[in-house]
């Protein structure tokens, strides 16, 4: 895949810290930012998911006898601690 080169401004202490991670971990300050990128973009992935299913549930309540059902079958499967 293809890069391209993007000019991001942080500040010292950010840059500081990105330096030990990428120290500790053996990686660049790069493939940390990108690491971070991806983070961001899978949570407003997961965050849209979870609002579409939401809205379906406001468009279409579930049937209350499928929720007492799954919550019978919970509680007898979890373990007893």
């Amino acid at each position: 895949m293809a890069r391209r080169e993007v000019l991001v401004q942080l500040d010292d202490e950010l840059i500081e810290r990105l330096a030990a991670i990428a120290d500790a971990e053996g990686t660049s300050r790069s493939a940390l930012l990108r690491r971070g990128a991806r983070a961001v973009i899978e949570a407003t992935d997961l965050a849209a998911a979870d609002a579409e299913l939401i809205a379906a549930y406001r468009r279409q309540p579930q049937d209350p006898a499928f929720a007492q059902a799954a919550a019978r079958l919970a509680a007898g499967t979890t373990p007893p601690w």
